[in-house]
């Protein structure tokens, strides 16, 4: 904050504030920050311009005293720089937390009009359609935005059949696909746990397929065509 005009100045925010607001991990590179002076981008600070941040309405002081723009405006602030899938799991995940705040957000729609707009009122409405998708680990959301990437259906995530949860649910062609990360199902008894499911979910009359970590990340055509075969 010092670096680009003090903490009356700036902001943390985009990627960098959706990760202190929890809608996101932090990710590896630069920090984003929003200044209403003129500040350049460094190796270690990726500084944006504040023409349009209100530093009144847009942004809060963490308990530590911290200047963050607000989840409204992170969201906002997201629209331009994630992809559709990603902006859309952003908001999904300020609806769990609690942290979205509707008329907040339609405040920032009308202020920032033709700035990516279209996109977040999307992400927005995918959430009246149904409710919030809440993953559980890494692999999980990797596996839902390859998903998405590939224009398939999308799935039900973590629905419960037959006294099971499974990660992921097409109703309509009654498939289930597990993702199975080492840590979770390397012991024996995981192991048999997994095949008594299998077997469970099976005679309730759906079909399971199991996607490794390596299938997800190095090999994601073998993934989505199996997919695309049977949906």
């Amino acid at each position: 904050m010092l670096a680009c005009g003090g903490i009356d100045a700036a902001a943390l925010s985009h990627r960098t504030a959706a990760a202190v607001w929890d809608l996101s991990p932090l990710p590896a590179g630069r920090l984003d920050v929003t200044s209403l002076r003129r500040s350049t981008s460094t190796r270690a600070l990726r500084v944006h311009r504040g023409d349009t941040l209100d530093p009144l309405n847009d942004v809060v002081r963490q308990p530590d005293g911290l200047p963050v723009t607000t989840v409204a405006r992170t969201l906002a602030d997201l629209a331009q720089v994630l992809t559709p899938h990603q902006l859309e799991r952003a908001c999904h995940r300020a609806e769990v937390t609690r942290a979205l705040d509707a008329a907040a957000v339609e405040n920032q729609l009308e202020r920032l009009q033709g700035r990516h707009t279209r996109s977040l009122r999307r992400a927005i409405a995918s959430m009246a359609a149904a409710d919030p998708d809440i993953t559980r680990s890494e692999l999980e959301e990797r596996f839902l935005a390859l998903v998405a990437q590939a224009g398939l259906p999308r799935p039900l995530v973590n629905a419960t059949i037959a006294g099971h949860e499974v990660d992921f649910l097409w109703s309509r062609a009654r498939l289930i696909a597990e993702t199975d990360g080492a840590a979770a199902h390397v012991t024996a008894t995981a192991f048999e746990e997994d095949r008594r499911r299998d077997a469970a979910l099976l005679l309730a009359g759906f079909q399971v397929l199991r996607f490794t970590w390596r299938q997800i990340t190095e090999d994601p055509g073998h993934v989505t065509d199996t997919l695309s075969a049977l949906l």
